[in-house]
């Protein structure tokens, strides 16, 4: 047995969990090796209509993850379990998988233990003894006929069903851990695994794939949002909900009286122009007072005589335009004015002035 595990978990090959074709710890290659080497061949299913037509007298269906499925893919399980006369094994199926799939059972809360006792009469369990069947649900049902193994706090963790059809049955079990590469050889996991799953000489392992996990019939479209979240996330949801109201209520506490603000003290735009202008004349900035007025004076002139913002600087398309609005445009250098150097010296920074005011004016009026 340690051999076939070991050649199981060598392979380089990657899947999912309870994948019987992953050696990765959660997968279940080991179990599927072990079948092998007793003559039950494994075949690998990802739809609820695959696992259906493939169920019959001579096959185990192992369904391993049934609280993933729709109503559509329950029914046709269901159908196939009553039907078939084999075997179908549920892998730790919830309150909803089992209204659905096995009506005679219930939940009835965690088993909290891992390794338990079979403490049953059932071939099976009596030659796996302890298992770890536990770490999962536990169960009551009213089936009759029903042989109810592996209690905790004496509720069963394995259940095994008759179906409604001769030499079929259902079993059902609380927890995946017996059937990983990792605990497969931990108490009798191997053991049971093999005597549950290889009772036919088929065994279908239906995973079911993210496209068969959606009802195709339409059935979840009256599910609510809360419905379709993973189990765990809405306490974690509430959590997060709880932490940003604490924290908002954090921020905005006020422990006193609201803090009067002194505003800052209000400057007229006259004193900041002769501030500014000061400063520039103390730097002898000539150049730059010349260009901040020349700047100032085009962006006038282009509101004035339709110039759009984009052509403001531009003196092709401004001093036409300009040109157009006064009455002797030749004896006029505007390009001098408006794009000329800087002035040489003071008295020459004031004419400039002198000349852009008289110019707007003009365009003003004209």
């Amino acid at each position: 047995m340690a051999a076939v595990t070991l050649a199981a978990l060598g392979s380089d090959s990657r899947h999912g969990r309870l994948d019987p074709r992953s050696p990765d710890p959660e997968g279940s290659r080991a179990v599927a090796e072990l079948l092998r080497a007793r003559g039950v061949g494994t075949r690998v299913v990802t739809t609820a209509r695959e696992a259906a037509e493939a169920a019959g007298p001579r096959t185990t269906v192992l369904v391993a993850h049934p609280d993933r499925l729709g109503p559509a893919q329950h029914r046709a399980l269901r159908s196939a379990i009553d039907l078939s006369g084999g075997r179908t094994v549920l892998l730790a199926p919830g309150g909803t998988a089992l209204d659905a799939l096995a009506p005679a059972v219930h939940t009835a809360g965690t088993a909290y233990e891992a390794a338990l006792a079979p403490a049953c009469t059932l071939p099976a369990a009596a030659t796996a003894g302890r298992a770890d069947t536990g770490s999962g649900h536990r169960y009551t049902t009213t089936a009759r006929g029903a042989q109810a193994c592996y209690p905790s706090g004496g509720h069963p963790t394995l259940l095994v069903l008759p179906s409604a059809t001769a030499g079929g049955d259902t079993v059902v079990l609380g927890s995946e851990t017996a059937l990983l590469n990792r605990t497969l050889a931990a108490e009798g996991n191997a053991s049971l695994a093999l005597q549950l799953l290889g009772t036919r000489p088929d065994l279908v392992w239906y995973l079911p794939s993210p496209a068969d996990q959606q009802d195709t019939e339409g059935d979840t479209a009256d599910r609510s949002f809360l419905d379709l979240v993973p189990a765990g996330w809405s306490w974690a949801l509430l959590q997060l909900v709880l932490a940003a109201a604490l924290a908002a209520l954090w921020r905005a506490r006020r422990l006193g009286p609201l803090v009067a603000e002194r505003l800052p003290v209000a400057i007229r735009a006259s004193e900041a122009t002769e501030g500014r202008a000061r400063l520039y004349r103390r730097a002898d900035a000539r150049d730059r007072a010349a260009t901040v007025l020349r700047a100032a004076s085009r962006e006038r002139l282009a509101a004035l005589v339709g110039v759009p913002s984009a052509h403001t600087h531009d003196p092709a398309v401004l001093l036409p335009a300009v040109s157009a609005r006064l009455t002797d445009p030749p004896g006029r250098d505007l390009t001098a004015l408006l794009f000329g150097p800087p002035p040489a010296d003071d008295a020459a920074l004031v004419a400039l002035a002198d000349h852009l005011d008289a110019l707007e004016r003009e365009v003003r009026t004209s």
